[in-house]
């Protein structure tokens, strides 16, 4: 198909599509293990919604996405310098592969893990 031939139609892009971005882009970070929301012991979790958040969030206002991402750690990893590198990483991706503008990126450490758990994968 040729390109010149769509300039008159519209491209939309799936919020999935980007919180998939998103999720990859975080994984490129060293001492990211996972992107996951963590695990919620109580019952009221387990039987309701409350705990089927997702790992990665994205809301579109305006054109501008915010995007929310849950990680866990590797135990030994500087937690602020490490999530500082995801926030660019995850916006840098977006706004390249995208051109969607990301106003702000939110990471949330969910959990910890040892760094023998990630060489396993």
């Amino acid at each position: 198909m040729d390109v010149h031939n769509t300039i008159g139609g519209s491209l939309q892009i799936s919020t999935e599509v980007i919180a998939k971005i998103a999720r990859l882009a975080a994984l490129e970070v060293d001492g990211v293990a996972d992107v996951a929301t963590g695990t919620s012991q109580n019952v009221r979790s387990l039987l309701g919604r409350t705990g089927l958040q997702k790992p990665v969030t994205v809301v579109m206002e305006d054109g501008i996405a915010t995007v929310t991402v849950h990680i866990t750690v590797v135990y030994g990893s500087k937690v602020m310098p490490l999530c500082e590198k995801v926030q660019e990483n995850v916006k840098q991706a977006i706004q390249n592969m995208t051109g969607i503008t990301v106003s702000r990126v939110d990471v949330l450490v969910v959990g910890l893990t040892e760094e023998a758990a990630k060489d396993k994968e």
